[in-house]
Formats: structure tokens, C-alpha cells, sequence
């Protein structure tokens, strides 16, 4: 992908089918164990399936995910 090593974006950001790298997971430490939990690594690929109703449906590690708005803007790729 064209200008990937330059800025990080939220993954609430991130286009329906499009799959990315995580970079960084932000939030407090209980929100951080809280999606490695659930399967968001750094370093780990998540793919966005869709975003409704300010919810946002992944796949990681092989499952699907649905997480809030709030969450999908701490998981930066």
C-alpha cells in the first residue's frame, strides 16, 4: 500500500473488505487486555466486514468480532 509506513489511522477509519496490519492499541491497560482478549495483536491482520449503527464487524484470527465505535478508534493500523 502506497504511503503505508507514514501515519497510522484508527481502524473505525478503515473501508469494508479492507484488510490491515495493526500497529498500535491504545486505551488503559484494561481496555488493552480487553482486545488482545478478544484477538487484536499488534502486528496481527484484522479485516473490517462492516460498520453499522456505530458498530464495526471484523475478522481476526479467524472470527468475527463486533466492537463499538469507541473501541474501533483505540486499534490504530
Amino acid at each position: 500500500m502506497e504511503g503505508e509506513g507514514d501515519r497510522m489511522m484508527p481502524l473505525s477509519y478503515a473501508a469494508p473488505g479492507e484488510e490491515s496490519v495493526i500497529r498500535r492499541i491504545g486505551g488503559s491497560p484494561e481496555v488493552k487486555k480487553h482486545l488482545e482478549n478478544l484477538g487484536f495483536v499488534v502486528g496481527g491482520s484484522v479485516k473490517v466486514i462492516t460498520a453499522l449503527n456505530g458498530s464495526v464487524i471484523v475478522k481476526v484470527k479467524e472470527a468475527r468480532v463486533a466492537i463499538n465505535d469507541d473501541m474501533a478508534r483505540k486499534i490504530m493500523i
